[in-house]
């Protein structure tokens, strides 16, 4: 037996248990330096996510499209340590300062640390802000992101319009996002903005708190070209507790704007 079918059992047996147990939101962590990553443990399973979500996609795009990114990203780690022992490298760093600070990257890993690091954190926002919906209920924002999207949009639904425009027209693969500008100090600073591929909001110094994958493998298997579709299902499942979660854990980190 392979070690990677070993590993993908390994995985779904913490998916499956997840939901008994007490599983942190999957962008715990990703401010601190690893020398490894994994697929983060999810608190509901796959089958949950129905019919929003059919399971056979959403265990191709975590353990298939999701895996993927991070084994190339713990395989880019582990090449510049190697190649440079005794200087800085980026098993020092988290992907969060890698992804904030390209710049100051080697070119020779420069280009890959930002599209694979870049869609390992983009994936772990995606998981995290998604759960299951067995009563099919409208979900609102809470608490005072609640009052933001209000002051900034206007309503919830002139929100919802906007955002379900932008990722409905995007061309191409990538993420539609709704960000804090980070550089802004009032109380108006969301922002909604999409991201090609697999760039992530970072870079352009925006805290994302909120994203759909627009990727086609995050709805072909079923749904096949039905993109509108798709858009108007994931909203059913938006947790706004955990975009709340996501948005208060942005505040009370401690970003570095040089590595």
């Amino acid at each position: 037996m392979s070690v990677i079918f070993i590993n993908l059992i390994l995985l779904q047996f913490i998916v499956n248990v997840g939901k008994c147990s007490e599983i942190a939101p999957a962008f715990y962590g990703l401010e601190r330096p690893a020398l490894e990553y994994e697929l983060p443990p999810l608190f509901y399973t796959f089958d949950e996510l129905e019919p929003y979500i059919d399971e056979g996609t959403a265990k191709m795009h975590y353990f298939e499209y999701h895996g993927t990114y991070i084994q190339e990203v713990n395989s880019i780690l582990k090449r510049w340590r190697r190649n440079n022992v005794k200087g800085k490298h980026a098993s020092r760093m988290s992907i969060i300062d890698i992804l904030r600070n390209l710049s100051h990257i080697p070119l020779t890993y420069r280009t890959d640390l930002k599209n694979y690091g870049s869609g390992l954190l983009n994936h772990n926002l995606y998981w995290a802000t998604i759960s299951p919906n067995p009563q099919g209920e409208h979900r609102l924002p809470v608490e005072q992101l609640a009052d933001k999207i209000n002051t900034k949009f206007g309503s919830f639904l002139e929100f919802k319009a906007t955002f379900t425009d932008v990722a409905s027209n995007h061309f191409g693969s990538g993420f539609v996002w709704l960000c804090r500008n980070h550089s802004s100090q009032s109380s108006d600073d969301l922002v909604i903005m999409a991201t090609d591929n697999e760039n992530s909001p970072l870079s352009y110094n925006l805290l994302p708190i909120l994203g759909i994958d627009i990727w086609e493998h995050a709805y072909i298997m079923k749904l096949h070209n039905q993109k509108s579709k798709y858009i108007d299902n994931w909203w059913y499942l938006v947790d706004w507790h955990q975009v709340n979660n996501l948005a208060e854990w942005w505040t009370g980190l401690k970003l570095h704007d040089e590595l």
